[in-house]
C-alpha cells in the first residue's frame, strides 16, 4: 500500500498503527545483534529503524525513504528518544550510492514492493552489505489472501458496475510469488531465499470514519475514485464505509492479512 498524503502520522496512527502486529514478527526474523549496522529500506516514520538502533547499541541504524515528510518525522522521533546511533536519509534504495559493504543487515517492512527494476534495486542493496550480510524483508502475499484488498476492490467494482480490471500504478503484491522473487534475488546476487508465512491482522483505525479516511488515502483507492464519475464515486465511498463497518470491533477496524518474511544473504558469503 502507498498513501497519497505522504503524511506518516494521520489520525489512525499511520502505518505504525496499521502494522503493529507485524512488527514483532519482523523483529524476531531480523535478529538484530548488539554490534550490527542495519539498513532499513522504506523506513517511513522510522519505527523499525529506531527499534533496530535500540537493539544494535554498539552498532548503528540508517533508515531511508523517498518521502521527505516521513524522514523529517523520523528524525524528530529519534531525537526525542535520545538515540545517538541512528541516521535517516531521504533516498531511493534503487539508485542511492550507499557506502560499499557498510551494513551487516538490510531490513524492510513493506518497503521493497515498488521498485521499477527490482533486480537492479536489490543488487544495489546487496553492494551495501558486508560479506555474509543478510536481507530480511516483509512483503504482501497474493491479493486474494488479503481481506483488506479484496474488500476495497469489491467496493469499488460494485460502484463502477464492472470489474476493476488490471491494477494500475504501483503494485503492492509485486513480490508475492516465491518463484519469481527467488529469480529476482538470484539475479541481484542473493542466495538461499527462505519464505515464512505471516498471518496477522492490520488496523485501520478506532472507528469507521477514521478507517474510511485512511483507506481513501491509499493510492489504489484514490486513483480508482478519481476515474469514477461523481455519482459512482459517492456510491463507492458508501460501499467502502459499509464494508469497513462490517470489520468494526470493540478495538477498532481490523482486517485479515497475509504476508511473507523473506530472508536471504549475499551469494558466496555464507
Amino acid at each position: 500500500m502507498r498513501h497519497t498524503t505522504g503524511d506518516p502520522t494521520p489520525g489512525t496512527g499511520g502505518y505504525d498503527a496499521e502494522l503493529q502486529r507485524h512488527d514483532e514478527v519482523l523483529r524476531r526474523a531480523a535478529g538484530v545483534r548488539l554490534d550490527d549496522h542495519v539498513l532499513d529500506i522504506g523506513c517511513g516514520a522510522g519505527q523499525t529503524t529506531r527499534e533496530a538502533a535500540r537493539t544494535a547499541r554498539a552498532g548503528s541504524a540508517l533508515g531511508i525513504d523517498v518521502s521527505a515528510p516521513a524522514i523529517e518525522r523520523a528524525r524528530g522521533l529519534a531525537r526525542a528518544e535520545g538515540l545517538r546511533n541512528i541516521a535517516f536519509a531521504q533516498a531511493d534504495a534503487q539508485v542511492h550510492r550507499f557506502p560499499p559493504e557498510r551494513f551487516d543487515l538490510a531490513i524492510s517492512r513493506f518497503g521493497t514492493m515498488f521498485f521499477d527494476d527490482p533486480v537492479a534495486a536489490f543488487a544495489n542493496v546487496g553492494r551495501a552489505l558486508r560479506p555474509s550480510g543478510r536481507l530480511v524483508m516483509m512483503v504482501w502475499r497474493a491479493p486474494g489472501l488479503n481481506a483488506w484488498d479484496v474488500t476495497i476492490r469489491r467496493s469499488l467494482e460494485a460502484a463502477a458496475g464492472q470489474a476493476a480490471g488490471a491494477r494500475g500504478g504501483p503494485d503492492p503484491f509485486s513480490l508475492a510469488d516465491p518463484a519469481a522473487v527467488r529469480e529476482i534475488l538470484r539475479g541481484a546476487g542473493f542466495v538461499d531465499a527462505e519464505f515464512t508465512d505471516v498471518h496477522e491482522q492490520v488496523y485501520y483505525g478506532p472507528d469507521v470514519a477514521a478507517a474510511l479516511d485512511w483507506v481513501r488515502g491509499f493510492t489504489c483507492t484514490s486513483e480508482a475514485l478519481e476515474r469514477l464519475d461523481p455519482t459512482a464515486a459517492a456510491r463507492a465511498v458508501e460501499n467502502l464505509s459499509g464494508a469497513l463497518a462490517e470489520h468494526l470491533t470493540g478495538e477498532g477496524v481490523w482486517f485479515d492479512s497475509r504476508a511473507w518474511i523473506i530472508a536471504a544473504h549475499r551469494a558466496g558469503t555464507g
